[in-house]
């Protein structure tokens, strides 16, 4: 499939997603969702808050005496309610959270208030309108509202809200299993005892730590020799996993033995070349594994390549497993603080540094730069065939930290 005609980053991402169906659903604690993604919306199951409280330390009134002076006659605390109705002329001290008494409408804050003994005098404003310092019932939700849709990530706010809506467990997919492949003869599991004619096999540690950003179970395998029966092996070994993903080997040179690997083992192929610099070549296997399909991508060998291609492609793959609403990551724009230059047939995605507003583009952007990508938190966006882009110019950029997870 050399001569096939190179697809877009979205087109390709569509195509490698289509193939991809989330996992079985499981319901979890609260805390054993956290990271994954709500496989059903979430419905509340109670009322929040359950009735009216008072959003302000002070002393509930009724709506018909906000001017005073008031006897108190009692005390509303969250947790522990007043438990008598309140009157004309009649104030009740109130702390914020606690339940409104029957019969108060309003809350004068205490800083507009004096006090002597048992009886309190308006020395400030009175609350216009009447309930303005009060929460009313449902005010946050009510039951029955959906309060989180279908496919979001389960972080600390939305712990929080499943535990206000009533919730102990959540529906949740699967984790999924992605086993990591490094193959090629010039690597060693070493970085300490390497060779002239060696490389660190760094992209197997490199995407593995991609991929737990996410909840996903990690296996590696390798390094691999460049035998096509140790390739063979490791697919066998990894016959477990939701996921396989290969870095080196995928392309269609004489010692690129990964796609006759695959065939080899039963899978079957389907080779895209993707429109994008670096990280073109990209391989793309399924093989029947009971009644879900085993994915295997095989990405490009060089580093940035490698990283770049798992950023666009394999953290979708694992976030549509986890049934994320969105599994692409998002982009946002920036303005460059020095020019680029025109770009040729394919997008291209630079390594830069984003302050918060601007973004500098790294002097070195060879493939094979890791020292460059580390120092990076961001890649630059550059459609193909782009114009000379200058300084201050906005640019789409797409955030490294936890793989453009928003």
């Amino acid at each position: 499939m050399a001569g096939h005609p190179m697809l877009s980053l979205e087109e390709a991402q569509a195509k490698l997603l289509s193939l991809v169906e989330p996992l079985p659903i499981e319901r979890v604690d609260i805390e054993g969702a956290l990271g994954r993604y709500l496989a059903e919306p979430m419905l509340a199951r109670r009322t929040q808050p359950a009735a009216d409280v008072s959003a302000m330390d002070g002393y509930a009134v009724t709506a018909e005496d906000l001017t005073g002076p008031w006897h108190v006659v009692g005390e509303s605390a969250a947790g522990h309610p007043y438990d008598s109705t309140v009157a004309p002329g009649q104030a009740v001290r109130i702390s914020t959270g606690a339940l409104m008494p029957a019969g108060a409408e309003a809350v004068i804050l205490q800083e507009d208030l004096s006090r002597e003994q048992h009886r309190i005098s308006l020395t400030g404003e009175a609350p216009i309108p009447a309930h303005k310092h009060i929460r009313h019932r449902g005010m946050d939700f009510p039951e029955g509202k959906e309060v989180l849709p279908l496919g979001v990530r389960i972080g600390s706010s939305q712990a929080a809200l499943a535990m206000a809506a009533g919730h102990k467990h959540l529906p949740v997919r699967r984790i999924p299993h992605l086993t990591v492949i490094d193959s090629g003869d010039e690597l060693t599991s070493d970085p300490e005892c390497c060779e002239p004619h060696q490389i660190p096999a760094s992209n197997g540690a490199m995407l593995a730590a991609m991929a737990r950003n996410l909840p996903v179970k990690v296996d590696r395998i390798g390094p691999v020799e460049d035998r096509l029966e140790a390739l063979v092996k490791a697919f066998q070994t990894a016959a477990d996993s939701d996921v396989i993903v290969t870095s080196g080997g995928a392309s269609v040179g004489e010692h690129d033995l990964v796609r006759p690997a695959l065939e080899a083992w039963g899978a079957k192929l389907d080779f895209w070349r993707v429109a994008i610099k670096p990280g073109k070549p990209i391989l793309v296997a399924r093989k029947a594994k009971g009644p879900r399909s085993q994915l295997v991508i095989g990405l490009p060998g060089n580093p940035v390549s490698s990283h770049i291609t798992a950023y666009h492609f394999l953290l979708p793959v694992l976030r549509a497993l986890l049934g994320a609403a969105r599994p692409t990551p998002m982009s946002m724009l920036a303005l460059l603080t020095s020019p680029l230059p025109a770009t040729g047939d394919r997008r291209e995605f630079l390594r830069g540094v984003w302050d918060g507003e601007n973004v500098t583009p790294q002097v070195v952007q060879d493939s094979g730069a890791l020292a460059s990508l580390a120092i990076s938190n961001v890649l630059i966006d550059r459609p193909a065939r782009a114009p000379v882009a200058g300084a201050g110019d906005p640019v789409r950029v797409y955030l490294l930290q936890n793989g453009g997870i928003a």
